[in-house]
C-alpha cells in the first residue's frame, strides 16, 4: 500500500507541474486513465519507471487485453527476449513493441475487432507511444488536437495488424494518409480509413456470397474483389477485332470475367484465367471507334489460349483513372499467381500468399472511399505490382517467398526459441473480419504468435530488403528527374543538342580520319609502327587493359579535383525557331532519308540473295572464291598475323606508296557489286488487310 500510496503521489505530481499538460489540455482523452492508474492499489507495481507516461497507458491496455498485469509482461519479456533486446538503451520501445505485438495478435482473432472503436484507438495510441517510449522523451505535441504520428511509428505498428498494412507498402499507404495533413497522420483520418476497410470487406463478402458466376466460382472458391459494368451510363467495353460490345466486367482472386449486356439479362461469361501459366500479356492500352487509338481507357489482354487478343474499354469523360485503377487489381492478381507459379508455394502458404494479394485490393478500394483525391499511382499500393517496379523487387519477393514457406512447415516454430516475437498471419486473422479464405492454421487464442512480416526490436530480412530497394527507388526516382529536365522539344534542337553531346566523339573521328588517309605522313607512319609492334609482340590485351586503366584514372581524378563544384551545363546553340509548316517538312524530310535507309538495306540483302542463289553466275564465283581464300587464310596463319595483316590494309590503304592502287580496286569492287542484279520479290496483300478493307 505504501508503495502504491508513493506512486500515486508521483502521478499526481506530475500532472500537478504539467508534465502531462500535454495530454491533459483541453479535456485529454488520456484523463480518465490516468485518474485510474493514479487511483489504483496496484499503481506502484504496474508502473514502468523507464516508460514514458503514454507508454505506461499503452503497456496497461495491453495488460488488460491479455488478462495479465504490466509486470507479469515484463516478466515474460525478460525470459522471451535476447541480451541484445533487453539493452537499457532499447529497452524502452523494444518493450512496448512486445507487448503492442502480442496485444494485436490477439485482439485481431476476435470477431469485429476492425469495426471496434476500443480497437482503432488502441492502434493508433501504440503508434503515439512508439515516438515517445523512453521516460525521458520529450514529447512534440501541446495538446491533444494535435496528437498525430510519423511515419516510422505507423510502418513499425501498422503491419502487425494485416488488413491495415504491409511492411512492403506501409510507407506509401502512410503517405497517402497523411498527404492533407503536413506528412502527420490524424487519429480521424486513419479511423476513416479503417472505416473504409469495413466497407470493402462488406462489400467483398456480399459480392463473394451472391450469386455472381456461382457455378464458375465454387470449384476454387473464387472471392468476387470488383465488379464494374452495371450501371448502364458506365458500361465496360469489350473490344474483340473491331467489334466491341458493353457488358459487365468482374474480377475474382483467380480470374476475370466478362458477361455480355443482351436485351434484358447478361450473356454466358467470358472467363479470362489469371491463375494458370498462360503468358498472359496486360498492359494499357488506347481505342477507339472502328480500330482507331484515340482514347488512352483500355485494358489490354492477350494469353495463350486466346486466337487474338482482347481490350476491355472504361470509358470516362475525363481523365484515364477508372482504368489504371482496373489495370492494377488485375496485374495484382496476375503477379500473386505468377509468383506462386515461381516458388511452387502450396498449402496453407499459397493461401496466405493470395490473401496478401486480395487484402491489397480491399486497402486500394477503401483509400478510394475516404479520398476525394484519387491516388495517381495505385500500384504503388499493391504489394506485387511494386516489387515489379522497385530495384530489387525480385529480392524482396524471395524474402518473402521463404517467410511463407516457414508458415507451411510449422507456424510455431522458431530457430531462436522464442528469442524474436512476431506478429499474427493474415489467414489467422481473416475468419474474425467475417469471411473465410483458404485453409486457417489452428492458431489459439493464447500469447503464441504466429510467424509474420516483423518482429520485436529488429528488421526481419523482408524489412531489410524492402529497406535498401526503397533506397535505390529514390535514387532511381532521381535520375529520372534530370532526365525529364533535360528533354526539349523539336527536332531541330533535339539534333543541335545531340551535335554538341557527339563534339568529342567527332572530334576524334576526324584526327582518326586523318591519320588514316596519312595527311600527315610522318604522323600516320609513327602511330602505325607502333600499332605493328604491339600486334607482333602481341600486346593488344594490355593495350586496350592501358586505355581502360587511363580511362578510369581520368574520371577518378576528375571526381577528385571537381568535388563539391557545380557541373557545368553543356552549352547548345539554339537553332533558330520554326513554324508549324517548318517543323512538318523536317518530319517528312526525316521519314523520307528514313525511307531511303530501309529501301538501301533491302537492295543490299536482295543482292546477297542474289549472290547465293547464282542469278548472275561471274559474281557468285568470284565471291565463293574470296570466302575459300578467306577461310584458307583463317584456318593456316597465326591470329596475330591475320590482325597485324588486316590492320595494314586498312590503315596503309590511302598511303602515298598505295593510295592510287586503292582508288583502283575500290572501283572495281564498286563496278563488281552494282553489275550483282537483285533477286525478285511478289508482294501480296494479306487476308486480314482484304477483310478490313
Amino acid at each position: 500500500m505504501a508503495v502504491a500510496g508513493k506512486t500515486g503521489n508521483l502521478l499526481e505530481r506530475l500532472v500537478r507541474e504539467g508534465s502531462f499538460k500535454w495530454l491533459l489540455g483541453k479535456s485529454s482523452y488520456f484523463d480518465e486513465e490516468f485518474e485510474e492508474m493514479r487511483n489504483s492499489p496496484s499503481a506502484g507495481s504496474n508502473w514502468i519507471h523507464e516508460l514514458s507516461p503514454i507508454a505506461n497507458i499503452v503497456v496497461r491496455r495491453c495488460s488488460k487485453t491479455l488478462g495479465i498485469s504490466s509486470s507479469e509482461l515484463q516478466e515474460g519479456f525478460d525470459q522471451e527476449a535476447s541480451d541484445s533486446i533487453k539493452q537499457p538503451l532499447r529497452f524502452a520501445r523494444n518493450f512496448l513493441e512486445y507487448c503492442c505485438f502480442r496485444a494485436l495478435a490477439l485482439s485481431a482473432q476476435v470477431s469485429g475487432h476492425l469495426p471496434d472503436k476500443m480497437f482503432r484507438r488502441l492502434t493508433y495510441d501504440m503508434m503515439i507511444a512508439w515516438e515517445i517510449p523512453d521516460a525521458a522523451d520529450r514529447p512534440l505535441i501541446n495538446v491533444d488536437e494535435d496528437i498525430s504520428v510519423g511515419l516510422e511509428a505507423f510502418c513499425r505498428i501498422a503491419p502487425a495488424v494485416p488488413i491495415i498494412a504491409n511492411v512492403i507498402i506501409s510507407e506509401n499507404i502512410f503517405d497517402v494518409l497523411s498527404a492533407s495533413t503536413g506528412g502527420r497522420l490524424k487519429f480521424s483520418v486513419y479511423d476513416k480509413y479503417l472505416s473504409g476497410l469495413e466497407r470493402a470487406i462488406r462489400k467483398m463478402r456480399s459480392n463473394s456470397d451472391s450469386s455472381l458466376l456461382s457455378a464458375l466460382r465454387s470449384s476454387r472458391g473464387e472471392k468476387i474483389l470488383e465488379v464494374d459494368g452495371t450501371v448502364t451510363t458506365q458500361p465496360v467495353l469489350e473490344h474483340v477485332g473491331l467489334s466491341a460490345w458493353p457488358g459487365r466486367l468482374i474480377l475474382t482472386d483467380h480470374a476475370l470475367y466478362f458477361e455480355a449486356l443482351l436485351v434484358v439479362k447478361y450473356d454466358k461469361p467470358k472467363k479470362y484465367d489469371l491463375a494458370d501459366d498462360l503468358k498472359q500479356v496486360i498492359k494499357p492500352e488506347m481505342t477507339g471507334r472502328l480500330g482507331t487509338r484515340l482514347f488512352d481507357k483500355a485494358v489490354f489482354y492477350n494469353s495463350a489460349s486466346l486466337s487474338e487478343p482482347v481490350v476491355m474499354e472504361f470509358p470516362e469523360f475525363k481523365g484515364h483513372a477508372r482504368r489504371d485503377y482496373w489495370l492494377a487489381i488485375i496485374q495484382e492478381i496476375l503477379f500473386v499467381h505468377k509468383f506462386i507459379n515461381k516458388y511452387n508455394i502450396k498449402g496453407v502458404a499459397r493461401n496466405e500468399v493470395l490473401l496478401k494479394a486480395v487484402l491489397g485490393v480491399l486497402r486500394l478500394q477503401a483509400i478510394q472511399d475516404i479520398s476525394s483525391a484519387i491516388p495517381k499511382e495505385f500500384k504503388a499500393l499493391l504489394m506485387f505490382n511494386l516489387c515489379d517496379q522497385l530495384p530489387g523487387g525480385d529480392l524482396i519477393l524471395e524474402s518473402f517467398a521463404n517467410m511463407s514457406n516457414l508458415r507451411d512447415l510449422d507456424c510455431s516454430s522458431d530457430s531462436r526459441a522464442g528469442s524474436v516475437m512476431n506478429s499474427i498471419s493474415a489467414l489467422d486473422m481473416v475468419p474474425n473480419l467475417g469471411f473465410v479464405f483458404g485453409t486457417s492454421t489452428n492458431t489459439s487464442k493464447e500469447s503464441r504468435l504466429a510467424v509474420g512480416e516483423i518482429s520485436v526490436g529488429e528488421m526481419t530480412s523482408l524489412e531489410k530488403e524492402v529497406k535498401e530497394s526503397k533506397s535505390n527507388y529514390k535514387k532511381v526516382e532521381s535520375a529520372k528527374a534530370t532526365v525529364d529536365g533535360v528533354k526539349v522539344d523539336g527536332i531541330d534542337t533535339n539534333l543541335a543538342v545531340m551535335k554538341e553531346l557527339l563534339y568529342p566523339i567527332d572530334e576524334l573521328g576526324k584526327s582518326l580520319k586523318s591519320l588514316a588517309y596519312w595527311d600527315d605522313p610522318w604522323k600516320s607512319l609513327g602511330l602505325c609502327l607502333v600499332f605493328i609492334y604491339i600486334i607482333s609482340r602481341g600486346w593488344i590485351g594490355y593495350a586496350v587493359a592501358l586505355m581502360l586503366l587511363f580511362l578510369s584514372a581520368f574520371m577518378i581524378m576528375t571526381r577528385y579535383f571537381s568535388q563539391g563544384r557545380p557541373v557545368e551545363g553543356v552549352k547548345v546553340i539554339a537553332p533558330p525557331p520554326m513554324n508549324t509548316m517548318e517543323q512538318l517538312l523536317a518530319v517528312q524530310n526525316a521519314i523520307t532519308h528514313g525511307e531511303q535507309l530501309v529501301k538501301y538495306g533491302n537492295v543490299i540483302l536482295l543482292k546477297l540473295r542474289g549472290l547465293f542463289l547464282s542469278i548472275f553466275p561471274q559474281a557468285t564465283e568470284k565471291f565463293a572464291f574470296a570466302l575459300v581464300a578467306t577461310a584458307l587464310v583463317l584456318a593456316l596463319l597465326p591470329s596475330k598475323y591475320i590482325v597485324l595483316v588486316v590492320f595494314l590494309e586498312i590503315f596503309t590503304r590511302y598511303s602515298p606508296p598505295r593510295k592510287a592502287t586503292t582508288e583502283r580496286r575500290s572501283r572495281r569492287l564498286q563496278e563488281w557489286w552494282f553489275s550483282i542484279p537483285a533477286a525478285p520479290f511478289v508482294l501480296e496483300r494479306d487476308n486480314d488487310d482484304k477483310k478490313r478493307n
